[in-house]
């Protein structure tokens, strides 16, 4: 497929509140050392990454502080800042890094205050467009949690709230707390364990950010349905799951990689017409 710039006909928007954004984002989790630990092998392809996003019409880059850590956070404010307007940055506290592929929650109030307090520093902003919560924290009542962030919103550090990793019930406890916009969960052709929390989203209006989303799983091997769809369309496979996931409208998928060529083959998908028999195919073969 040829290159083209994403635009809102061509993939749609979202609302994140008051902020509207591309229904095709860049997950900036690759652009880290191996295990999401460290920095890149090669700095410079993932600085290039970062602003050929942006070039390409992504106006939603999705990080985290333990995404090296602090690593992504720092690479994407010296790619890009001056952040040019509307491009909306997102990112997420509540994991600790102990080393690499080593990831462990920490929902404590005084910790999220901390998190969020660094990604502000790195990122080079007084404010931070999307802030999610990476996940629940068994040890921590979730009520704690969400309400650390509701007071960094009302403090002004904080413009809007997400959540992540969530059932349905956490979900409904954080928007009692607080005005939730978005949800951020693993969802996939191959990994469908949260339409339930993608039905809530759907019919409330929250933006669904699936992670992951490229993951097709059998479907994907040779003989398989995403694979053969794939064949039809002169597409990849990924690109077919990253289709998929835009024929709903609530979705959001922010698939990441480290590679200029991957970065412009994810956001080809955009020009995929997938048919309604052939996403009757990918349903069935669930």
């Amino acid at each position: 497929m040829a290159i083209e710039a994403i635009t809102d006909e061509s993939v749609g928007t979202l609302a994140l509140g008051d902020l509207e954004v591309r229904r095709l984002g860049y997950g900036a989790m690759r652009i880290t050392g191996d295990g999401v630990w460290g920095p890149p092998a090669d700095r410079d392809q993932a600085l290039a990454v970062l602003r050929r996003a942006v070039e390409l019409g992504v106006n939603l880059i999705d990080t985290a502080d333990s995404y090296g850590p602090a690593v992504s956070e720092e690479l994407i404010a010296e790619a890009l800042h001056p952040y040019g307007e509307g491009l909306v940055i997102a990112t997420k506290g509540g994991f600790t890094r102990p080393g690499p592929g080593k990831w462990e929650p920490c929902g404590r109030p005084e910790y999220l205050r901390e998190a969020c307090e660094g990604s502000l520093r790195r990122l080079r902003l007084e404010r931070i467009d999307l802030y999610q919560l990476h996940v629940p924290d068994s040890d921590v009542p979730y009520e704690e949690s969400v309400g650390a962030l509701k007071d960094l919103q009302d403090e002004g550090k904080i413009r809007q709230i997400g959540v992540s990793n969530v059932s349905v019930e956490q979900l409904a406890t954080a928007r009692g707390i607080v005005d939730v916009v978005s949800v951020q969960n693993r969802f996939n052709l191959g990994d469908r364990h949260a339409a339930d929390v993608l039905e809530v989203c759907q019919a409330d209006r929250l933006a669904f950010i699936p992670w992951f989303p490229l993951s097709a799983g059998a479907l994907a091997e040779p003989g398989g349905v995403a694979a053969e769809i794939a064949g039809r369309h002169d597409a990849s496979p990924a690109q077919v799951a990253l289709a998929w996931l835009l024929r709903t409208p609530a979705t959001l998928p922010i698939p990441g990689t480290g590679s200029v060529g991957h970065l412009e083959e994810n956001l080809a998908a955009a020009r995929l017409a997938l048919s309604d028999a052939e996403v009757a195919e990918l349903a069935a073969a669930a």
